[in-house]
């Protein structure tokens, strides 16, 4: 894809223009971040597993209704996606207490939550994708009062159907973050992509604490086998797939 301008490089993926205007094709990159961008590396073969994964991760949302904008995967670190004006909040849901919630409010490691803690997080690097309250929201008006609603809405259909899945896998998701666009015809998208990189995932059959991440804590926390714990949540999601 070098020969290719670029349209937009992030974190962890490259955006490409199309000869339509209306679709674009994403390059999932192996560069890892985390604690925005202050830990920067590199996880082996983390762009063809995250690509995989969100593919097949669409794939179930949209067999169940959900709105995205995939559109198809043309090779195994490139997939092409509908074009989308983003919306600049992150969406995070969270069944258990982890992360900046634990770290913020000092609930426990694990705590449930019921129902699960909707947030949303201005997307702003500068900023260090502050938490906002909903007054912040209306001030800020990054959405619309009905995107917001629909936000809520979509992001917790999103986690029922995922955290069903997942179980299927013998694995936890504990919280994840999504992004959401809007299309050439208005309509509400979710984007991004759905990986280990976005979602806090633990496997139910580790003995500890340490051994259950399979997500970019692994990365975050120096706790090694990043790459191979990116792996097993990819061969069980290929595992389970056909059956959601």
């Amino acid at each position: 894809m070098t020969d290719r301008p670029k349209l937009y490089e992030g974190k962890a993926k490259i955006i490409y223009p199309t000869d339509d205007p209306d679709v674009l094709l994403t390059y999932f990159k192996d560069d890892a971040t985390a604690f925005n961008a202050q830990k920067r590396g590199q996880i082996g073969n983390k762009g063809r597993i995250n690509c995989a994964i969100s593919t097949h991760l669409f794939q179930l949302l949209e067999a169940r209704g959900v709105p995205t904008h995939w559109i198809d995967t043309p090779s195994e670190r490139e997939m092409r996606v509908r074009a989308v004006k983003i919306i600049p909040l992150e969406v995070v849901v969270r069944n258990l207490a982890a992360g900046s919630l634990c770290k913020q409010t000092g609930l426990p490691l694990g705590l449930a939550l019921n129902p699960p803690l909707v947030e949303f997080y201005y997307k702003n690097d500068g900023l260090g994708d502050p938490l906002l309250t909903d007054e912040r929201l209306r001030l800020l008006d990054l959405a619309t009062p009905e995107q917001v609603i629909e936000l809520k809405r979509l992001a917790l259909e999103v986690d029922r159907y995922l955290t069903d899945f997942f179980a299927d896998c013998g694995i936890t998701l504990v919280d994840f973050k999504l992004e959401f666009g809007v299309d050439a015809q208005g309509l509400l998208l979710l984007a991004d992509e759905i990986s280990p990189d976005t979602c806090r995932l633990w496997d139910q059959a580790a003995e500890d604490e340490t051994q259950r991440v399979l997500d970019k804590d692994r990365f975050r926390q120096d706790l090694g086998q990043v790459e191979e714990a990116y792996q097993r949540v990819l061969d069980r999601v290929l595992a389970h797939a056909a059956s959601f």
